[in-house]
């Protein structure tokens, strides 16, 4: 994959570029210049903390969008052992933009389900982008009756920049999908642990994001809308997008400080996809510590918690 830098990680990249000439200059002339390499390395360091420790709303959306993030077969991957892909959603197809099977975490046996975007053109065609169809959410719902049948918490991973919106999605009954599986996903008798990882755009998230504990990684976002969507909306310019999301307050510590999420992951410093191992050790750890609170809570209390996390979001007036 060709290299992929956003304009805020320039900085960072040109001064690794000089440290790495540095060392190859060291090691093929066999020149001593140790002490101002490692001066450099503690230089770029600390630009790093800096850069990362500061970004725009607009720039953790960038982040999100990565085409070298982690998505959720790479966590899957890492996080569990004898995983076990279920596909189908035994009525139209399978939607490989859904992605869900059995897995065994750390002991816990679990199911887990997600969005999953492609690295290459033709697997991207393949997972249409990570936008699922109606029979995606069905498929999701599927497995996770399934799941709640055998008594396996649930985990769901979103990366999605939305439902499919396509003619064919829509006569399929993308709205009834969706809808269908708020719904059930609020009264599944298992604990449900909702981590965002990437984008989390609109229902196409939301379909399979009904949970007891929703994370955030640190540079995602979760929103009714993408940035471009809201600018284009409002000021006709998708180009505001950057405005946009100023306005829609959709990072991570947004969202917790609004009530919309419980906990906020950090990420390796430079974002996850720098280190997809530690970022899926965290996010394990995370996933683990909350599991471990639910499984301790009836099955008629967690639903009613559930519907009351929900029913309690937002302000208004009557």
């Amino acid at each position: 994959m060709n290299e992929f830098v956003l304009d805020f990680e320039k900085p960072i990249v040109e001064l690794e570029r000089r440290i790495r000439e540095m060392k190859e200059y060291s090691e093929n002339e066999n020149v001593e210049i140790s002490e101002e390499i490692s001066r450099l390395e503690q230089k770029a360091q600390k630009l790093r903390m800096d850069i990362y420790s500061k970004l725009s709303r607009w720039q953790r959306v960038q982040l999100a969008r990565h085409p070298k993030r982690p998505y959720t077969l790479d966590y899957i991957e890492r996080m569990t052992s004898d995983f076990f892909e279920l596909h189908g959603d035994r009525a139209y197809g399978d939607d490989p933009a859904i992605v869900g099977g059995i897995g065994m975490m750390d002991g816990h046996k679990v199911l887990l389900v997600g969005q999953q975007k492609g690295r290459t053109t033709k697997d991207k065609l393949h997972r249409n982008f990570g936008m699922p169809h109606p029979e995606g959410y069905r498929k999701a719902l599927r497995i996770m009756k399934f799941s709640a049948k055998f008594h396996r918490p649930i985990i769901c991973l979103i990366d999605t920049p939305g439902a499919f919106p396509g003619i064919g999605a829509e006569e399929r009954g993308q709205a009834e999908a969706i809808a269908r599986n708020l719904f059930e996903m609020s009264h599944l008798p298992v604990p449900i642990i909702v981590a965002v990882i990437g984008e989390g755009a609109s229902g196409g998230a939301l379909g399979i994001a009904v949970g007891d504990r929703v994370l955030m990684m640190e540079n995602t976002w979760y929103s009714v809308i993408s940035p471009e969507g809201c600018a284009a909306i409002l000021w006709r310019d998708s180009t505001k997008a950057e405005q946009a999301a100023e306005a829609m307050k959709l990072t991570a510590g947004d969202l917790l400080e609004l009530g919309v999420i419980d906990k906020v992951i950090k990420e390796p410093v430079g974002g996850a996809h720098h280190d997809y191992d530690e970022a899926a050790k965290i996010l394990k750890e995370s996933i683990l510590a909350e599991l471990s609170e639910l499984q301790q809570i009836p099955a008629n209390k967690l639903i009613e918690s559930r519907v009351n996390k929900y029913a309690k979001m937002g302000s208004y007036n009557e």
